[in-house]
């Protein structure tokens, strides 16, 4: 475990509030009105993203997606270059199964699958005093035992993330505030006002104001976002080991240079090789502690010889250096990730740091904000009761700590030069660096049942693991997690053996959901307004992506229904009226000889479901289960009972709102 990256009791987690701003209501109401008769008024948005990295875009992108109003404020001119000078910290590169995943329920993936490079495997090579450098052994990157579809790291560079992400944000008229650099945040009115958010612009340092509802600080390890929200702090240490980074085109006899590769000298210390895409190899150098004095005369001369000797007998010249860095490792993970309003939030480097060695921060970042972007759009739309926000912290404070932790591991690993003991450790943890192993606890959004329900691989506070089926309208093989796009709704399984057999259920179950009572019900009318008073953000690409086929029900659920069913028994006339609009994502459960374990989906997701079961699986907007339960179809009133209990589920986090207009 990372030292000094540990829980802290409850007491020294208590909120409190002494660096925020609450003023009289009457002292607040006079300060917003004279802020918005000033000659240059304050802008306006529901969700202020503070820094244009990884983290930053991803949110905003979201957000932008879900038709809510975001503004975007980066102290840099422009956005990370994909050729840069002299730095003195690591960017990150390396996307992961997960990752790649995200990137295609967002559409996005195929740019970043084109010009990324894909790597399969490990080669672990070691020299000592006795005996010269050798390989010792290879490894499979991503075994058959990890359900993932594409079972590599892709490494691509975070200026084509970026790029990327801002190429999309502008599609839907949005645009990042750049050479904004945040200052300082307060709240008034008795925090039911808008966060006045403080901005110094440009080289002249004029003050920008930006009222908001929301503040997400996306900032790096040195947040000023994270030093506003009150006694937030990170927690840890850094490790006295020193390592330089070299980009560049390699001239060289070493073989394995298009694997991850770990070369380790007793003499020398260690190199992390990763192959990087325009034919560029990254080195991460260890600078062992036999050059004492100032860091500065470790430049990149020193560090190019101290690869030469790391790698000798073997070649190693470069056709040029793209970019060198050095960086001292350190694990970190703030104490909370949001102030004790729920107002303001950390994401990315601004709430955990670590080695990039183990390529997962601009990953771990990016998901930081692919969890809270549903969250914040349901609550800026009034949708969200307060356990909804809440549960940010919990979840992702938990992969923070488990990161930091395995990370401080693995960097050891790495610098001791064991092949045998990290070979291990990532046989170990592999699941979690794919990022399929990310898994949250119990609370408000997962619900465990007390019957033993769970069977299969579907599990509450777990991603959807993936399966093949065939979309019953066109016949096309598709990967039922991926094929709904992510418009920031709910999914909601429907599982049976055949349709037939389960009509009165659905019968019985689609009548209890249009029942004026039913909460689905209402919270669909809600998001309904909502969403026609403030819809998504069109794209030109929308022409052929037709998300329209997704919230023909509902702009807040998405229903698909999946069968084994042969498609010569049943027609779409056969179902319900709910799920003859549904018709997009109506599936049949026919081709296990396509997913990745040669399964059907209905037993990968549940174990088992017997010929007169349905089950329900409650998919979140992010791809995690939330809940999964099942009913015998045989049985009276089993339909209402299964729509009661979807009302008992979303009623732990979602609510009507008061007033159908948004907040």
């Amino acid at each position: 475990m990372a030292p000094g990256v540990l829980e802290k009791p409850a007491e020294e987690q208590q909120r409190g509030d002494s660096h925020m701003t609450n003023a009289a209501d009457d002292s607040c109401v006079d300060r917003l009105t004279l802020l918005r008769s000033m000659p240059e008024p304050p802008v306006e948005c529901q969700v202020c993203v503070v820094g244009a990295g990884p983290a930053g875009l991803m949110l905003a992108c979201n957000l932008g997606r879900f038709g809510v109003k975001v503004e975007v404020v980066d102290d840099r001119a422009d956005q990370t270059p994909v050729g840069r000078q002299v730095h003195t910290t690591a960017s990150a590169d390396g996307l992961q199964p997960k990752t790649i995943e995200t990137f295609r329920q967002m559409r996005l993936a195929d740019p970043l699958l084109q010009r990324g490079v894909r790597v399969y495997d490990i080669a672990f090579w070691r020299s000592t005093t006795d005996e010269p450098l050798h390989r010792l052994g290879r490894e499979i990157h991503y075994p058959p035992i990890i359900d993932v579809l594409d079972p590599y790291i892709l490494l691509v560079h975070q200026g084509m993330v970026e790029s990327l992400f801002i190429e999309d944000l502008k599609k839907r008229g949005v645009e990042v505030r750049r050479n904004t650099a945040f200052d300082s945040y307060s709240v008034c009115d008795g925090n039911n006002g808008p966060l006045q958010v403080n901005c110094l612009t440009n080289v002249t340092q004029d003050r920008k104001t930006i009222l908001t509802q929301y503040l997400v600080g996306c900032d790096g390890a040195h947040s000023k976002v994270r030093k506003s929200i009150p006694d937030a702090k990170p927690i840890g240490l850094s490790q006295p080991s020193l390592w330089g980074v070299l980009d560049g085109e390699l001239d060289t006899d070493f073989p394995d240079i298009w694997s991850k590769t770990l070369v380790y000298s007793q003499e020398f210390g260690s190199i992390l090789i990763i192959p990087r895409e325009r034919n560029m190899t990254r080195f991460y150098i260890e600078l062992k502690s036999s050059t004492k004095g100032d860091r500065n005369m470790l430049g990149q001369d020193f560090v190019m010889q101290r690869a030469r000797e790391i790698m000798a007998p073997f070649s190693v010249k470069w056709k040029y250096i793209e970019w060198f860095g050095r960086y001292q490792i350190g694990q970190r993970v703030a104490n909370r990730f949001q102030d004790p309003h729920t107002r303001a939030f950390l994401a990315g480097d601004a709430s955990h740091t670590h080695s990039p060695k183990a390529a997962q921060g601009m990953n771990t970042s990016m998901h930081d904000a692919w969890n809270i972007g549903w969250k914040l759009n349901f609550a800026a739309r009034g949708l969200a009761k307060p356990a909804l926000l809440e549960s940010y912290e919990q979840e992702r404070r938990k992969i923070a700590l488990d990161l930091v932790n395995f990370d401080y591991e693995h960097a050891n690993q790495i610098a001791g030069g064991d092949a045998v003991a990290l070979a291990e450790n990532f046989k170990t943890n592999v699941r979690f660096i794919s990022g399929i192993g990310a898994e949250y606890g119990e609370n408000a959004i997962n619900m465990v049942e007390p019957q033993s329900w769970v069977m299969g691989d579907a599990k509450p506070g777990c991603l959807l693991p993936p399966a093949k089926v065939t979309r019953y309208l066109d016949s096309n093989p598709v990967d039922v997690q991926l094929d709904i796009p992510m418009l920031g709704q709910f999914r909601i399984y429907l599982l049976m053996w055949d349709v037939h057999q389960s009509r009165i259920f659905l019968d019985g179950f689609c009548a209890a959901l249009n029942s004026p009572e039913s909460l689905i019900n209402q919270l669909s009318a809600a998001a309904n307004i909502s969403y026609a008073k403030q819809p998504r953000l069109p794209a030109p690409e929308d022409i052929y992506l037709r998300p329209e086929r997704y919230t023909a029900v509902s702009h807040l659920f998405t229903f698909g229904l999946i069968t084994t069913m042969p498609k010569s028994e049943i027609e779409v006339t056969d179902l319900p009226a709910l799920f003859q609009d549904s018709r997009w994502t109506f599936y049949l459960d026919d081709i296990p000889e396509l997913d990745t374990r040669g399964q059907l989906c209905t037993n990968k997701w549940l174990g088992s479901l017997g010929p007169g079961e349905v089950a329900i699986v409650n998919v979140r907007p992010d791809g995690y289960v939330g809940s999964i339960g099942r009913w015998d179809s045989s049985v009276d009133d089993a339909g209402e009972e299964a729509a009661k209990w979807l009302d008992t589920y979303y009623d732990r986090f979602l609510q009507v709102p008061p007033s159908p207009a948004m907040n």
